[in-house]
Order: C-alpha cells, then sequence, then structure tokens
C-alpha cells in the first residue's frame, strides 16, 4: 500500500503548482495534547512536512497523548491571512480520523467548514487505560517502545464548498477511536485552490538523470562503508567477516578502472573493534570505530599518519567534555585537521544524531563540539557526515526530512563562517534514493564518483554513481 501510496503522490508532484497558493501550520495557538521533548512534540506539525510522500511512523511529527482511542483537537495560526478553498492534514500513522474543520479569522471565533460523516457500521477502536499508558509511557530515552501496526498513511484533502477570506486560523478535531493502531501528524496546509496539496521532495532536476551501478570488490559480500584517498588512488573499505570481526582492507585501480588488488591493513586494525575509515590523503588517516573511555575526551577515533606506506597512530582524537550517548560515532575532518565534523547525540541534540563541528587548538586536542544548527538537524537522525575539500559541501545521512524512503542521502552547503548556518538539505533523488536504506556517502572528487551502501535482497551493498563536482556543489 505504501508503494502504491508513494507513486500516486509522486503523480501529484510532477502538476504545475504555479498558481496554488499554500501556507502551512505557523503558530500553535491552542492544543490538547503534548508528549513533549523535541522528538514526537506538538511543534513537529509546524511548517512543510517532514516524513511524507513516504508517511510511516517518525520522531518527527506529533505523537498525541490519546492516539489510541481518544479525541484531540489543534488550533494553528498561519503567517498571514489568506483565502482557503482547501485543508490538508498529513496523517502518516492510520489515516482518517479528522471528524471536523473549522476556520477563523481572529483566531476567536470559528466557522465549521468540513465534518466527517459517520460511519456506523464500522465499529470503533477501544482499547484499555493500562495498554494506553504502557504504549506512551514504556519508553526508552526520547523514543516510544512498541509502536502498533503502521498501516495506511494518508493525506486528509478537505474540500471545501467555497472559498473562505482571510482566514488566520484553522481548528482541526479527530477522533482516534475510529482507526485502530497509533497515530502521528506530520504537517497541516491550506490552500486557496482545489489542486491537491501534497509533499514535495527538495532535490535538484538533474539529479533524475544519474545512473548508479552495483559496485563488486572481488570475494567481499559484507562491505559496511568505502573511503577514497584524497588523490584518488586508494580505496579503504570496511568489511565484516563470517565470525563477525570488522577489517579494513585497501583496494587500488586495475588496467580496466575497477577497484582490484584487495590488500589487509593489520596496522589500522584494533581488536574487537567496528574499524572503519572516514578520511585519508597522503599525510593522514582517520580511523573510526575504536573503544574509548567516557570522561577521557577519547571520541574513538584515531589520527594515523602515513610514511613509506605505515601507518603511524597519533593517538586518540581527543575533544573537550566529549559525550554521546551512542557507543560509537562518524565523523570527517579537513585535510589540515583544523575542523572535525561528527555525528553524535548529546543533551544539544535537535532529535537523535546530529551533526557537530568543532576547532583544533593549539596542543592538536579539539574544543567543545557545537551543534550545526536546526537548518540542517532534525528531530530524527542525521549521520555519516563527508565534507568535500572546499569545506562548504556536507553529505550525509537522514531519516529527518521528505524523502524517498527511511534514510536518504542529502547534500547542505556552509553558508558563513561560523559553522551554524547551513543551507536546507538537497535530496540526491530518486535515483540514488530508494524505499530501501541509504547511508555512508562518500565521493571521490578526483574520479568524481559517489559512493554509498544500501540493501539488495536484505544484504548489505555498495553502489557508485558518477556525479560531476558541479552538480553536486552549491
Amino acid at each position: 500500500m505504501r508503494i502504491f501510496y508513494l507513486f500516486f503522490l509522486l503523480l501529484w508532484i510532477s502538476q504545475p503548482v504555479s498558481s496554488q497558493q499554500i501556507q502551512w501550520a505557523h503558530s500553535l495557538i491552542k492544543y490538547s495534547s503534548d508528549l513533549g521533548g523535541k522528538q514526537y512534540g506538538i511543534k513537529r506539525i509546524l511548517g512543510k512536512p517532514d516524513v511524507f510522500p513516504t508517511g510511516g511512523y517518525s520522531p518527527n511529527a506529533w505523537s498525541p497523548k490519546n492516539a489510541l482511542d481518544g479525541r484531540e483537537v489543534i488550533i494553528i495560526g498561519l503567517e498571514k491571512p489568506q483565502t482557503v478553498k482547501q485543508v490538508a492534514i498529513f496523517e502518516n500513522l492510520n489515516a482518517g480520523c479528522v471528524t471536523k474543520i473549522s476556520l477563523s479569522t481572529d483566531g476567536e471565533k470559528f466557522e465549521t467548514v468540513w465534518t466527517r460523516k459517520p460511519d456506523y457500521q464500522t465499529p470503533v477502536f477501544r482499547t484499555t487505560l493500562a495498554t494506553d499508558r504502557s504504549y506512551y509511557f514504556g519508553r526508552k530515552r526520547r523514543k516510544v517502545e512498541d509502536i502498533p501496526e503502521v498501516i495506511n498513511p494518508g493525506i486528509e484533502h478537505a474540500f471545501l464548498d467555497k472559498a473562505y477570506s482571510q482566514i488566520t486560523a484553522v481548528k482541526v478535531e479527530l477522533n482516534f477511536a475510529l482507526i485502530p493502531g497509533g497515530k502521528q501528524l506530520d504537517a497541516i496546509g491550506v490552500s486557496d485552490s482545489d489542486q491537491p496539496i501534497v509533499a514535495v521532495v527538495n532535490t535538484k532536476p538533474e539529479f533524475d538523470n544519474l545512473t548508479p551501478s552495483l559496485e563488486v570488490f572481488d570475494r567481499f559480500q559484507h562491505i559496511t562503508s568505502v573511503c577514497v584517498s584524497n588523490d584518488g588512488s586508494v580505496l579503504y573499505a570496511g568489511t565484516t567477516t563470517d565470525s563477525g570481526l570488522f577489517e579494513i582492507y585497501t583496494f587500488t585501480q586495475n588496467e580496466t578502472g575497477n577497484w582490484d588488488h584487495p590488500k589487509i591493513e593489520p596496522q589500522i586494525i584494533e581488536a574487537n573493534a567496528y574499524n572503519f575509515v572516514e578520511f585519508a590523503d597522503a599525510n593522514y588517516l582517520l580511523k573510526g570505530g575504536s573503544t574509548y573511555t567516557k570522561g577521557s575526551n577519547e571520541s574513538g577515533f584515531v589520527l594515523f599518519s602515513l610514511a613509506n606506506s605505515n601507518y603511524i597512530s597519533q593517538g586518540h582524537i581527543k575533544i573537550a567534555a566529549y559525550n554521546n550517548y551512542n557507543d560509537y560515532a562518524d565523523a570527517s575532518i579537513t585535510s589540515d585537521l583544523k575542523v572535525l565534523v561528527m555525528a553524535i547525540e548529546t543533551d544539544f541534540s535537535q532529535g537523535g544524531s546530529d551533526l557537530y563541528f568543532a576547532f583544533q587548538k593549539e596542543d592538536g586536542t579539539y574544543g567543545f563540539l557545537q551543534n550545526m544548527g536546526k537548518n540542517i538537524n532534525s528531530a530524527a537522525e542525521e549521520f555519516n557526515p563527508q565534507l568535500l575539500s572546499d569545506q562548504k559541501t556536507l553529505l550525509f545521512a537522514s531519516d529527518g526530512y521528505s524523502g524517498f524512503g527511511n534514510f536518504d542521502l542529502y547534500v547542505s552547503y556552509r553558508l558563513d563562517d561560523t559553522w551554524k548556518n547551513w543551507s536546507i538539505p538537497v535530496n540526491l533523488g530518486s535515483q540514488i534514493n530508494s524505499a530501501e536504506f541509504e547511508g555512508s556517502p562518500h565521493y571521490d572528487e578526483i574520479g568524481q564518483t559517489l559512493y554509498y551502501t544500501t540493501f539488495s535482497e536484505n544484504q548489505p551493498v555498495v553502489k557508485s554513481v558518477q556525479i560531476p563536482l558541479s552538480m553536486l556543489k552549491l
């Protein structure tokens, strides 16, 4: 059903929308419940959709307290008065629970403009208080556990009998007993036309012309990450053995241009660690996945210098007051080692794993990690960063923006020298991103080739795609 639904939405996205005036919920005037927190909270319905067009369970959507069998009311404000002919409610779990929509010109007096006719032949869903409390409060940190089955994400397009002028507020009433299972709302939008409002993925049209291909690395079946040295001469691949060990191999290109001549690199492999290479040039190599002790400022990343084909450990990358809720992290670094970019989760995260940066100090360690901001970090997960050599173009994976699957690949651009001002992420398109997981992006600037991991027949695989550098940059 989700595949059919996505296809339907993409058909609508292709239609012209230039004559349609759309506004999204800009402020919250009143609401009946809020679980609170940066994830799942009521503020998640503000702005454009984050979960659609795919729909489904997400920390980037509002999870109402009474979502199993109760009633909820939301009143949202628009940024400016507008004519309203359509109201669209994006229900990313078990759609069909909107019962009444009312409009107001002053935010106080409301006129009912749309109601759902009850179907008395369909029994409403009911649950016990114990189940309800278990569902909502049996949680680990910021994560609701035991979500009921996800079915029927959809958009409630309420087309009104006439156009209403100078509308500033919209009231939406919901009865979650109409449909079984959990419920979430992604966004609320209004329009002055009958053309259905849809979620549009922020991407570039030229990405639709890309043609990814499957990378085959000889006998290796379980490659989890790829990194190409800055001069394009060596490819580092993180692999897993049948016994669960994480190893690192290097590959060089053969006469046909394919990566060949695998060689294990024992000097940079740490036993019982999740070994992977994040950055490599003629002078340094950054390896992740090492064990670290909390409170020691060690980050789990080790810097190696290169001399006569030998890797010489320079020790752990140390960061002031380093803290990470997860056991591992992702990182990228500039060639001069002055700026470190990391994906971690802390008390300062917008949601789950966020993108942070830190500047190198005179003693070679790094200062406090600083969050890159709300433009690039969502209430969901951002990870696998790769900073290109211009120190402005950043690739990463996320499930926090409108996309084509659960985790997609994105690019964002640094807009000033603060490192806190980034452009709205651009999706790399439907040729690269699919309904499957896509992650671990690495762009070879010499070969102008993007490598990334995805799944095929439930197995992790590496794909590559030729992308001109000019297309990838701002």
